[in-house]
């Protein structure tokens, strides 16, 4: 597990180099953040508790979308587009004889990737939006530390269906159109355009039980205090069970990917 850990640290000092990126993404979250706080401010006042939210509540989920984006990937341009190249160039072959998990390896720098956009990217807009609006933080650090499990099982849960997205290259040779779509289908399902408690009727039903609903809206949720005792756990077990289905599935393929690397000749 050492070995993981480095690799996860090594993530992180990777995406920490690029300090002009980071500033420019921070920028960019901030704008939209307050594009997105406008927008539901004026939908807000129509319908006040629309989704069960409050308007502090509301404007407090749009900056805590902004600051999970990058973290959970939910726009991709993580380790996909690498693993991607990799195997449309046979450099895959070389991982696979490494002596490490395939899985694991690109597991552990996805979240080194997501703890620095989480520090680099989700800190600066969230403080600039409770300067600019009124927003709820919660005041039990209890609740700070079960926001904080929620963002990274949402964020071994991005890494899951990308993985698999990025394996889908060993029979398209080229994924990065099946990586557009997932990434259309994050923003939407997430809960990063609108709440999923917004949905209606059997659309909202399945939104909340799609895998990319861990990325946003049960995380948030969990910092705007809607879960509590079981209700939180039930909301851990939703994210825990997803991730480990999507693991497995992507373990799975990549045994399927791997003999057919061997059968083409390694």
């Amino acid at each position: 597990m050492r070995l993981y850990g480095v690799v996860a640290a090594g993530g992180f000092r990777r995406y920490a180099t690029y300090r002009v990126a980071t500033a420019a993404g921070v920028f960019t979250n901030t704008v939209f953040g307050f594009i997105m706080a406008y927008t539901y401010i004026a939908l807000w006042d129509e319908r006040p508790q629309l989704g069960g939210y409050d308007l502090s509540q509301a404007l407090t989920y749009v900056w805590l979308g902004q600051a999970l984006l990058m973290t959970c990937a939910m726009m991709g341009g993580g380790f996909e587009d690498e693993l991607i190249e990799r195997i449309r160039t046979g450099d895959i072959a070389i991982d696979l004889y490494r002596p490490a998990d395939l899985q694991l390896w690109w597991l552990a720098g996805d979240v080194g990737r997501a703890a620095f956009h989480l520090l680099g990217r989700g800190i600066a807009p969230m403080a600039v939006g409770a300067l600019a609006f009124d927003l709820v933080f919660p005041a039990n650090p209890l609740v700070w530390a079960a926001f904080l499990l929620s963002v990274l099982l949402g964020v071994v849960v991005s890494f899951a269906v990308r993985y698999l997205v990025a394996l889908s290259a060993f029979w398209l040779l080229d994924g990065a159109g099946a990586a557009q779509v997932c990434g259309l289908a994050a923003l939407f399902f997430s809960g990063m355009l609108l709440p999923l408690n917004l949905f209606p009727g059997a659309l909202g039903e399945v939104a909340r039980a799609l895998p990319w609903s861990s990325m946003l809206q049960v995380p948030a949720d969990v910092f705007l205090g809607t879960y509590s005792g079981w209700g939180l756990l039930g909301a851990y077990a939703f994210q825990g069970g997803w991730a480990l289905a999507l693991l497995f599935a992507g373990r799975l393929l990549q045994g399927v990917a791997t003999r057919r690397v061997v059968v083409q000749g390694g």
